[in-house]
């Protein structure tokens, strides 16, 4: 196989990855800030959830309202291709919260349903992000 060849490949991997991962995070965003409410979001699924846990009712509070729009402005960034290193990364860091999160209150909590998952297509989009050229910020390199 020439370099084009595997170029091409890894284009079409790398368009893939951020496609499936954008759209995962986008549409979890969109279900916690237009369907669930950030505040209904952060007293559903942080305060009640980790109220008998050393986290301080505040700081439940503002991870809480302030994840669904993150999700949902990260997803949004990296269907365009925009910022997609930085996304990826700032993905990863909520994929590590999230899962101390659901340790904290459940040690022995399943972290192959959603997270691993998440994680992987985040590994793959921070190795291969540069050979994809149908990132809105790679078609704005080239002007």
């Amino acid at each position: 196989m020439d370099g084009s060849q595997r170029d091409r490949r890894f284009a079409w991997i790398a368009l893939f990855a951020r496609g499936t991962l954008g759209l995962l995070f986008f549409m979890v965003g969109w279900e916690k800030v237009f369907r669930m409410g950030p505040v209904g979001h952060a007293r559903r699924l942080f305060v009640e959830p980790y109220a008998e846990t050393w986290i301080p009712s505040a700081l439940l509070w503002a991870f809480g309202t302030a994840i669904p729009v993150f999700e949902l402005a990260a997803g949004a960034l990296l269907l365009v291709g925009l910022g997609v290193r930085q996304v990826a990364i700032g993905v990863g860091a909520l994929l590590l919260l999230v899962t101390y999160g659901h340790l904290l209150v459940e040690p022995f909590f399943d972290v192959t349903t959603h997270i691993f998952p998440r994680l992987v297509l985040v590994f793959v989009v921070l190795a291969l992000h540069e050979h994809d050229p149908w990132r809105l910020e790679t078609r704005l390199e080239r002007r």
